[in-house]
């Protein structure tokens, strides 16, 4: 296999270094501990998007979000069909989607690679009473805030893909005319996958300004766990988690 970068080997890149991952976290015994993470950070983005989510205009592109790029489910099968026909995204496809695909793997990596860091000091601090405090310290020693900013722009560069794609009808159209033959070839998960984000961004009044939202709410929230008060932080965690069960 090359190793000249192209977008087929960046993806295969991305999801081999999930993988590791995977396996790293297993060999750990830190499952748990991850699972427990992924859920902590599913509350604190539903509290962050409750207005959008009961949005109609907006609350298919945020469930989006939250769901596809955020989730706290197990993408191994979409990973692996993403594998599967990395070639095929970059010699069938217009490049901006093999870009958009590439966006997804990157960001996946990178949010597997910070959670289980987040997981590791989460499981040593088990004695802490507060689920906040103990999210708190797991990010504060996890710390890497370039890297959590890089997380963020390549959200802001996905969702503003998303948004140019779905202005090309014959490409919504394509898409459309894939769904049985990507059934038929196991590759549903992935079909689901780009059908859901282009439905969901055509759905948007104003795809910018939902993106503009996502970006200063999520810099607000990064500079708060980086920088601010401890006391202050876990208050707006624990404020977050209680929204959450509201909203639930």
């Amino acid at each position: 296999m090359s190793d000249t970068p192209t977008p087929a080997n960046d993806i295969r890149s991305h999801l081999a270094r999930v993988d590791a991952l995977r396996a790293q976290t297993q060999e750990l015994g830190l499952s748990g501990a991850l699972l427990e993470v992924k859920a902590f950070q599913a509350r604190r983005f539903m509290a962050t998007y409750q207005d959008m989510l009961a949005d109609p205009g907006r609350s298919d592109a945020a469930r989006f979000f939250l769901e596809e790029l955020y989730g706290a489910r197990d993408f191994s099968e979409r990973d692996r069909q993403f594998g599967r026909i990395a070639g095929a995204i970059e010699h069938l496809f217009p490049h901006e989607v093999g870009q958009l695909a590439c966006d997804l793997a990157e960001l996946h990596a990178l949010t597997e690679s910070l959670d289980l860091s987040m997981a590791r000091h989460w499981q040593g601090l088990a004695g802490r009473e507060a689920a906040a405090a103990r999210y708190l310290g797991a990010w504060r020693l996890t710390g890497q805030p370039e890297s959590r900013r890089h997380q963020l722009r390549v959200v802001r560069h996905l969702g503003d893909e998303l948004q140019r794609l779905t202005r090309r009808k014959s490409l919504r159209m394509a898409l459309r005319m894939m769904h049985r033959p990507a059934e038929a070839a196991g590759l549903g998960a992935l079909q689901r996958f780009l059908e859901r984000g282009f439905d969901a961004f055509a759905r948007l009044d104003d795809a910018r300004a939902f993106l503009d939202c996502i970006e200063q709410r999520e810099s607000d929230w990064l500079s708060l766990l980086d920088q601010a008060d401890e006391s202050r932080a876990c208050r707006r965690l624990s404020d977050a988690l209680r929204q959450s069960e509201g909203s639930g």
